[in-house]
């Protein structure tokens, strides 16, 4: 049954590989699909060939998914046919000759400091939730934290007097980050005032809450980020990485080592903060283009 093996699995990854939360979770999202898709078929496990695995991918083409996510696909099902294989729950490996699509040469989006600026100024201070949110925004941009940092941010990993955050990244890597003067007032005053509101009579280690008092959720963040953008009259598609992307790119126009950026934003390889220079580039010649007079 693709049922059992698929559980096997994802405990396999979980307990033995230590995979974190939301690794597991796309790829458990990403073998229920292929599952459904052969019982859909009526094929086994042990029916699944290269031609099965091209077909699904195809479907997946036609039915509008991104490259991306056509590529995560494919990396779930090998690690899975992998796992099997060496469970000796089947014979052959049907992944063993299928190559992923060709990554696009995609730039995120960044936002101006100008659409900064206007983001920023959106929520009011003068309430617990807006208090949060520009608190929120501040954090975002100051230290390029990914939304999963931010929203796993303990009391105790904050040492505003000395201008640092502390926090766990990808495969469990703590780092050091530093934070802005304007951004640790914003937190010292949401911490004293807006956040206290928000607790009301419950118990909380986490730094940014919700309404009820809770830990503020990943989907939370992105709900208020697209509120806040809609209500800045910013026309980009903004998701909670857009700020990362802007203070990764903003840094590096004003002289930032890449080197450090790199540990900034707790890239393994350097190769990913490599994605900010051509950014930087980019917007250069936009700004030639736009200001020369023989361009």
């Amino acid at each position: 049954m693709i049922e059992d093996a698929l559980s096997d699995y994802l405990h396999f990854i979980q307990i033995e590989r230590g995979l974190s939360v939301n690794t597991i979770k796309s790829y458990r999202q990403d073998l229920e699909q292929f599952a459904a898709y052969l019982a859909s078929k009526k094929l086994t496990l042990t029916e699944v060939d290269y031609l099965v695995i091209l077909d699904w991918l195809n479907l997946l083409d036609q039915k509008g998914k991104s490259n991306a996510s056509i590529i995560r696909m494919v990396t779930s099902l090998r690690k899975f046919f992998a796992y099997l294989k060496q469970e000796n729950l089947v014979e052959h490996d049907p992944m063993a000759n299928v190559k992923p699509p060709k990554k696009a040469n995609h730039l995120p989006a960044v936002l101006s400091i100008e659409e900064i600026d206007r983001l920023l100024a959106v929520p009011t201070a003068d309430t617990p939730l807006g208090l949060r949110n520009r608190t929120l925004l501040e954090v975002m941009y100051a230290t390029g934290l990914r939304v999963s940092e931010l929203v796993n941010l303990k009391l105790s990993d904050l040492h505003l007097d000395l201008g640092l955050i502390q926090t766990i990244g990808k495969g469990d890597k703590e780092r050091i980050i530093p934070i802005g003067d304007v951004a640790v007032a914003w937190f010292e005053k949401y911490l004293a005032t807006g956040r206290v509101a928000l607790l009301k009579d419950k118990k909380s280690d986490y730094a940014f809450l919700n309404d009820h008092g809770n830990q503020l959720s990943r989907q939370g963040v992105w709900k208020i980020i697209k509120k806040l953008v809609l209500e800045a009259g910013i026309t980009k598609d903004v998701s909670p990485h857009t700020l990362r992307h802007s203070f990764a790119t903003h840094i590096l126009e004003n002289g930032a080592d890449l080197r450090i950026v790199q540990e900034l934003l707790g890239h393994a390889d350097i190769s990913t903060t490599q994605i900010y220079t051509h950014i930087s580039k980019k917007r250069l010649s936009q700004v030639y283009d736009q200001y020369h007079p023989r361009a």
